[in-house]
């Protein structure tokens, strides 16, 4: 039995800590006998909401403690682990320190006008438009490394399209190391969609093999192919396979043309098979579509397919630079810089300026779980020569 005594715990409460010898019935008997003795069973996460209600943990780093549990690759376990340090959490805290500063600035401009104080000066004399142009720069700064961040926990969904004995189980099969689609001559083969998770530098890409698009010939068919569209229409990234020995078809244009008109989705036209076309392994563009030539046969052109979605995906290679963020941090973040940018734009009308300064606050308040009151005349007073 070991003893944590508050609130020096990671929950910042009293807490006991029993450890047994065994296997898990040794221990399940242990935990029975407590739950005998009145103990109840703690709810899913309640150890972490602890430490969160307790100040020991802020939002940010509670939410990394769930990233660290389902990180997918060694990257992303790196980037959890380092905001359950809290140094996503210092990162926002700087800025949001930097921020009150600005905010004493231009709101002492508003509360003291009547007392013979040009705000104009004030903001002149304390440089606040080149501090806020520089706020602003750290704030994309950030911004950039939680994109990364997201990339690195939730990957990329790709989706190979195409018709069917174009080559896309082959080329599943390349990327995933292993067998895990059946390969035959005859079209048709793959009926339901088959995915496989892989690493790219870090970076988990979600593959998915799909039926092959044509005019079904059976109803098993038929529903392979519609489930080929539910996973176009939910994909990152869609790798359309043409047979590199006939190239562009007329199916191929069919397939393109009933992609959703309003799916924003990057896609890359590969070229299989060009072992059997007689052509090396390449990559080119045309009309901004990126075309790459590779044989899921032999391997060659595979780092090229690699490279390609590793540049859609916009990866800089910098894990070790990285914010696991989630999909709320960067909307905060977006919400942040939105109203920064704002109020640099309304820097000579005060009170606008003073109001974006407050929601780009209130926004990076989300990220911690922090909402507190701007009281900021107490700091104006403290830290702002008045004069008075």
């Amino acid at each position: 039995m070991i003893y944590f005594p508050a609130p020096h715990s990671f929950t910042g409460e009293d807490v006991l800590e029993l450890q047994g010898h065994g296997g898990p019935i040794v221990l399940q008997m242990l935990l029975q006998r407590c739950l005998e003795l009145g103990a109840r069973l703690a709810e899913p996460g309640e150890f972490t909401l602890r430490a969160f209600l307790n100040d020991k943990l802020d939002l940010a780093q509670a939410e990394a403690v769930a990233d660290l549990i389902d990180a997918s690759t060694a990257e992303a376990a790196r980037s959890a682990l380092r905001s359950l340090s809290g140094e996503f959490s210092q990162a926002v805290h700087r800025l949001v320190d930097r921020l009150i500063e600005l905010r004493m600035l231009v709101e002492a401009t508003l509360d003291f006008s009547d007392e013979e104080i040009d705000a104009d000066d004030v903001l002149w004399v304390s440089n606040v438009a080149h501090r806020l142009a520089q706020l602003g720069a750290d704030l994309a700064a950030i911004q950039a490394r939680a994109k990364q961040g997201s990339l690195l926990r939730n990957g990329l969904a790709v989706v190979l399209v195409g018709p069917p004995n174009v080559g896309k189980s082959s080329l599943l099969n390349r990327l995933a190391g292993e067998e895990r689609a059946i390969v035959t001559e005859i079209p048709g083969t793959t009926r339901d969609a088959i995915r496989e998770t892989i690493q790219i530098e870090g970076i988990p890409l979600h593959i998915v093999d799909t039926a092959g698009l044509r005019e079904a010939g059976d109803l098993v068919e038929s529903l392979g192919i519609e489930r080929t569209w539910r996973e176009i229409e939910k994909a990152d990234v869609i790798v359309q396979l043409v047979d590199a020995r006939t190239t562009w078809t007329p199916a191929d244009a069919k397939i393109a043309a009933g992609f959703p008109s309003g799916l924003a989705v990057p896609r890359v036209i590969v070229h299989s098979k060009c072992d059997l076309a007689g052509l090396a392994a390449g990559c080119y563009e045309e009309d901004g579509q990126s075309h790459l030539l590779l044989s899921a046969l032999t391997g060659a052109g595979i780092e090229l397919l690699h490279d390609e979605l590793l540049r859609i995906a916009g990866w800089q290679g910098q894990g070790e630079n990285c914010i696991l963020a989630r999909e709320r941090h960067l909307q905060a973040l977006t919400a942040a810089k939105f109203h920064l940018d704002r109020a640099i734009t309304e820097l000579n009308r005060t009170e606008l300026c003073a109001e974006e300064l407050r929601l780009t606050q209130d926004a990076l308040g989300t990220i911690t779980g922090e909402f507190t009151s701007d009281d900021l005349l107490g700091e104006i007073f403290s830290r702002f020569c008045i004069g008075k």
